[in-house]
């Protein structure tokens, strides 16, 4: 088959864009209407990149829960024939970085990294009113010979 005729066998509603509260309930919520979200796309998301945008949500809209000064922050899903992008937009300028994990407490240091090994690709992109960063999977993971 032709990628010409797989793009047409793709259906790719609309992106999903929600507003969630900070609070600690949104990264739940946004766990959910993401799943939710990926059963509906054609052809079906590979389970183990259905898995990693999912993980991946959780995780950025937690940060933004976490670090962000906002009351609000903004989760959009986009996907296309090869890949779902990931977009959560906050009101904090502030870069997500890598730093030592806290393996005793609170401290987190696990989420970046974790999210830049799941995705394809990342990016952090400055806004007027703060910053959005876009994580985008493969709807059908690439042998890497990663374990």
């Amino acid at each position: 088959m032709s990628s010409t005729t797989a793009a047409r066998n793709v259906t790719a509603p609309a992106p999903l864009v929600v507003s969630l509260e900070s609070c600690p309930q949104a990264a739940a919520t946004a766990r959910d209407v993401t799943a939710s979200h990926l059963r509906s796309l054609r052809p079906p998301v590979d389970p183990d990149s259905r898995d990693a945008v999912v993980l991946i949500v959780s995780e950025l809209v937690t940060n933004a829960v976490r670090h962000a000064e906002g009351r609000v922050c903004t989760l959009r899903l986009a996907a296309d024939a090869r890949s779902v992008t990931v977009s959560v937009a906050d009101s904090s300028p502030r870069v997500p970085h890598e730093r030592d994990p806290d393996v005793r407490g609170e401290g987190g240091g696990f989420g970046w990294p974790m999210v830049r090994r799941l995705a394809a690709s990342t990016s952090v992109r400055p806004t007027p009113r703060g910053k959005t960063v876009e994580a985008v999977v493969a709807r059908v993971p690439e042998a890497s010979g990663r374990a």
